[in-house]
């Protein structure tokens, strides 16, 4: 990761630093001098206990209880808001709104309280749904598709209209982050090892990925540049790939084959109507989310041209390097079989026609892709 100037015994807060971006960037900051503190909801659990390994102070508490946060903000100069629930069914929307909306309220009104110099948000790029335009940025029309996004969205707008009152906050949006502790990709490659990947659609759908060395990067100029103050910024990678060109990415890196047959879209997406509509009133996680079937459907790709200019923030993993390295890891934790040689892989990437668009510039409209 990049270094960027360290602020010695700066305290700062980080939430959701159970999970994958809070606890890559918990982690970071501790390593780059930040004396670091985590609101957990149970100290002994294992990526609880793997912080507290790291010498970050755990604080118990829910970002849901409004005295736990203030109480966990109490001396710090700096909280990351990470925490989030993410894309799960077996919650009603109500806990949406509980963490993604109240929570906000939570942490500005604990800064508040405090006197926090910043405070950064962690929205996403979710917000914009389907983007119509390629590539998209901070400006796109809101589309969000789903109670996450809803909500998220909503939670950033308590953010926006406290900024605009004065309160020093920063707003950033993540885009498909992925790398080594993150398991929402390990369905792809242990599929395509397995020659069981299913392919919807064209494949064709574009797809924005950001590597999480570059974004804990982001993350951390962001509670650091003087001009990322009261800011909203976007955070992705450096261009964007056709869904089928990462999955000729990840067959490259563990030896599979990407899948001939496309099969059509309707079928998936009926019966994943079906299974949320049996599995929600048990409070059961369905096999099959709408959700996950956006995968195949919505387009991303965004510019990173602001946080650039505003940030100096520079990507360094190429889309090749972090599937290869995300790769090992899964294999690394058992979750996949062995992976291929680092120069059978370079071979293989090579003869792979370049898909990257790399372009910063709104190139014009993306239409939807049908649903057959």
């Amino acid at each position: 990761m990049t270094e960027a100037t360290v602020h010695p015994g700066t305290n700062a807060l980080v939430t959701g630093a159970t999970g994958f971006t809070g606890g890559a960037l918990a982690r970071e900051m501790q390593r780059r001098g930040y004396a670091v503190r985590a609101l957990v909801r149970d100290p002994n659990a294992d990526t609880a206990k793997a912080l507290a390994d790291k010498g970050i102070e755990l604080v118990r508490g829910d970002i849901r209880d409004a005295d736990d946060v203030k109480r966990a903000a109490e001396g710090v100069e700096l909280i990351q808001h990470i925490a989030a629930v993410f894309r799960t069914a077996g919650h009603p929307d109500s806990y949406y709104h509980d963490v993604n909306v109240a929570g906000v309220e939570h942490v500005i009104a604990a800064a508040q309280h405090h006197g926090t110099p910043r405070t950064v948000h962690c929205s996403t790029v979710g917000v914009h749904g389907h983007v119509a335009q390629i590539p998209s940025d901070e400006t796109a029309p809101y589309n969000p598709g789903d109670i996450y996004q809803d909500t998220k969205l909503e939670g950033e707008r308590v953010m926006q209209r406290a900024i605009a009152g004065g309160f020093p906050g920063v707003i950033f949006r993540p885009a498909g982050m992925y790398g080594p502790g993150d398991l929402r990709f390990l369905k792809v490659f242990r599929g395509v090892q397995k020659g069981r990947f299913p392919m919807f659609g064209s494949g064709e759908v574009t797809y924005q990925f950001t590597y999480i060395d570059d974004l804990v990067d982001g993350i951390i100029l962001c509670g650091q540049h003087p001009d990322a103050m009261g800011g909203l910024l976007i955070l992705c990678g450096d261009g964007w790939v056709s869904l089928s060109h990462f999955v000729r990415l990840v067959a490259a890196a563990v030896g599979g084959k990407p899948p001939r047959i496309h099969w059509p879209l309707g079928p998936l997406l009926a019966a994943a109507k079906v299974c949320e509509a049996l599995c929600k009133p048990l409070k059961i996680d369905p096999p099959l989310h709408v959700r996950r079937c956006e995968f195949y459907i919505k387009a991303r790709a965004f510019s990173n041209a602001k946080a650039k200019r505003v940030l100096g923030f520079q990507p360094k993993i190429s889309m090749a390097e972090g599937v290869y390295r995300t790769a090992q890891w899964y294999h690394e934790q058992g979750l996949i079989g062995q992976v291929v040689g680092r120069a059978a892989y370079d071979h293989a990437v090579k003869d792979l026609p370049d898909e990257t668009a790399m372009t910063t510039e709104a190139s014009g409209p993306m239409p939807r892709p049908a649903v057959a």
